[in-house]
């Protein structure tokens, strides 16, 4: 009889290439299925199903995976597996499943946050591997202004590194950016959303900071929101600044319901009911998306912005590619 574990783990990711397993690399999967294979002393090799594939340099505070194992599969504690695991990668929890659960598909959200040092800041070192710096100084109360025009239900492929079939609608219910009060000043992007698609929340980030650096304005915000597709101005952000820092999921009883409903087909229609929107079907591509850094950010004009898609579109049916997976860095 099959039994399906949940993981809860974190990683540093600067020296991993991401999580998704690929020959000859050092990803999160790889060691982690590798490490899970030797310790339960599994008939096959272990395959993890994860809420959200995080890119290269990527890291995770609270990250999420299933594993399917057969009956002779032997538990062990999570003291004993992390042994066997290197410093950079901790599995928090290793417990069993309750029934329904998929820690893809059950997933009702996914938290990221983005953090910066401008020259207000005061740098860690010891920090430096989990913020990417910035050449200048972030205007954050503009970044956040600009932030809030991106709340909701949109298609987000402008800013998504995007794929045939496949569709990049999701609900961004969070966007807040704010200065710590911490020693360092960090600048903190906080993003919360049904799911991610690949290269999103790097390049949302990347879009409002250019604003915070005024060499953008709102005018050209809405307008790049308008765009049928990529858009190439847009810089994408280093994956080092980015952290995965939680995923929610319902009450064990709606968990099998959430993942059945997660691999609906997605529209720009809100539902009649009133509940949460469901994740699109169909995720970003996986191929890997260049980070420009702030100083490659060309000027360019602002012409006068038009209505967003999103607005002129409210009831566009939107086909599907595949099931939703949040994949991505976020």
């Amino acid at each position: 009889m099959t039994r399906r574990w949940r993981l809860d783990l974190a990683y540093d990711g600067t020296d991993f290439h991401g999580w998704a397993a690929q020959p000859g690399q050092r990803t999160v999967q790889g060691v982690l299925e590798e490490a899970l294979t030797r310790l339960l002393r599994l008939d096959e090799p272990a395959q993890l199903t994860v809420a959200g594939r995080t890119d290269a340099g990527v890291h995770a505070r609270a990250q999420v995976a299933h594993l399917d194992v057969g009956p002779s599969a032997v538990w062990r504690p999570e003291r004993v597996l992390n042994r066997y695991l290197p410093g950079d990668l901790v599995v928090h929890r290793l417990s069993g499943a309750p029934p329904g659960f998929d820690a893809r598909f059950s997933a009702t959200g996914r938290t990221y946050c983005y953090r910066l040092w401008d020259l207000e800041s005061t740098p860690d070192p010891q920090l430096r591997r989990r913020v990417s710096p910035v050449r200048g100084t972030l205007d954050v109360a503009a970044m956040d202004a600009a932030a809030q025009t991106l709340l909701g239900l949109h298609d987000f492929a402008p800013f998504c590194h995007q794929r045939e079939g496949a569709t990049t609608i999701r609900t961004l219910r969070r966007f807040d950016v704010v200065r710590a009060e911490d020693a360092c000043g960090t600048i903190e992007c906080w993003l919360e959303a049904d799911a991610f698609c690949h290269s999103m929340v790097r390049s949302l980030v990347g879009a409002v900071m250019t604003v915070g650096l005024h060499r953008r304005d709102a005018a050209w915000l809405a307008r790049i929101a308008a765009l049928p597709e990529r858009a190439g101005e847009v810089p994408v952000l280093p994956g080092a600044g980015l952290t995965l820092e939680r995923i929610d999921y319902p009450p064990d009883d709606e968990l099998a319901r959430r993942a059945e409903r997660a691999r609906s087909v997605r529209t720009l229609v809100d539902p009649p009911d009133g509940s949460p929107a469901e994740p699109c079907r169909g995720a970003c591509a996986d191929e890997p998306v260049r980070a420009r850094p702030v100083a490659e950010i060309a000027d360019i004009a602002v012409d006068a912005a038009p209505e967003p898609r999103f607005l002129q579109s409210r009831r566009a049916t939107v086909p599907g590619g595949g099931p939703e997976d949040g994949a991505g860095d976020g």
